[in-house]
């Protein structure tokens, strides 16, 4: 049993604080991450990845009860993050683009001849694999960052927005998909799209302005509804409003 912990982190952006003291212990399973734009969650996922750090004497993270950044290397091996915004290159292939990530992740090129034509079959771009990323649609895009995120089968798969772009088929495929792998492994799903998680998430993590403002179960968060309509839809309302 994998654990990750977040223990009293802290961000600043010069004078805007985007995390307040955060802490939350995941465990094998799914978390869905929500809250609007500017709620924090990128920022949070970006801490976890390793890709910043928190501000100084502002708290840590740690992998199976150890510092990340001690653990440095050894922890990436144990990473598949698929960060929001993330640059493609046109002229490759889908194949290609998987052979670089896989590189980049330390995979000799038999294993990772295998694990790309896993990840492709699973998230359907299969008979896509040696055509131009430049002549993919938006949603293709999207599975094939999902797909990169999760070669290599990580222990840790951290997923920022991850059906955006996608149509609601391709949103269940993936939904389908995340549910699978969560069986041994962690997942966090950072989204504002509430059907993408409210039926695979072992708990949810409600934030907004760098704060939780409430966890758990969807069975639990659903009881702090104050209309007719006890929803997650109607709690993300009550708490959030319109806003996305």
């Amino acid at each position: 049993m994998n654990k990750l912990e977040l223990i009293s982190l802290n961000k600043h952006y010069g004078k805007k604080q985007a995390l307040k003291n955060f802490s939350f212990t995941f465990t094998n399973g799914v978390y869905g991450l929500l809250g609007p734009n500017g709620a924090g969650k990128s920022t949070l996922m970006n801490l976890i990845a390793g890709i910043m750090n928190a501000d100084k004497n502002g708290g840590c993270v740690k992998w199976n009860g150890e510092s990340i950044h001690k653990l440095g290397k050894i922890y990436r091996e144990h990473l598949g993050f698929m960060p929001q915004q993330q640059e493609l290159y046109s002229g490759m292939t889908a194949h290609l683009f998987l052979e670089y990530i896989s590189a980049l992740k330390g995979m000799s090129p038999k294993i990772a001849l295998v694990e790309i034509k896993k990840v492709l079959e699973q998230v359907e771009l299969f008979d896509c694999e040696n055509k131009k990323i430049g002549g993919f649609s938006g949603g293709m895009k999207q599975r094939l960052l999902i797909a990169s995120a999760i070669l290599g089968d990580p222990d840790l798969l951290i997923l920022d927005e991850p059906t955006a772009g996608l149509d609601p088929k391709q949103r269940v495929i993936i939904r389908k998909l995340t549910e699978k792998l969560s069986e041994n492994k962690i997942i966090i799903i950072s989204t504002h799209i509430v059907s993408d998680i409210e039926t695979i998430a072992k708990e949810i993590i409600m934030m907004n302005s760098g704060q939780i403002l409430a966890h758990g179960t969807v069975t639990e968060l659903i009881k702090q509804v104050n209309n007719s309509e006890p929803t997650l839809e109607s709690l993300y309302m009550q708490y959030y409003g319109g806003k996305k």
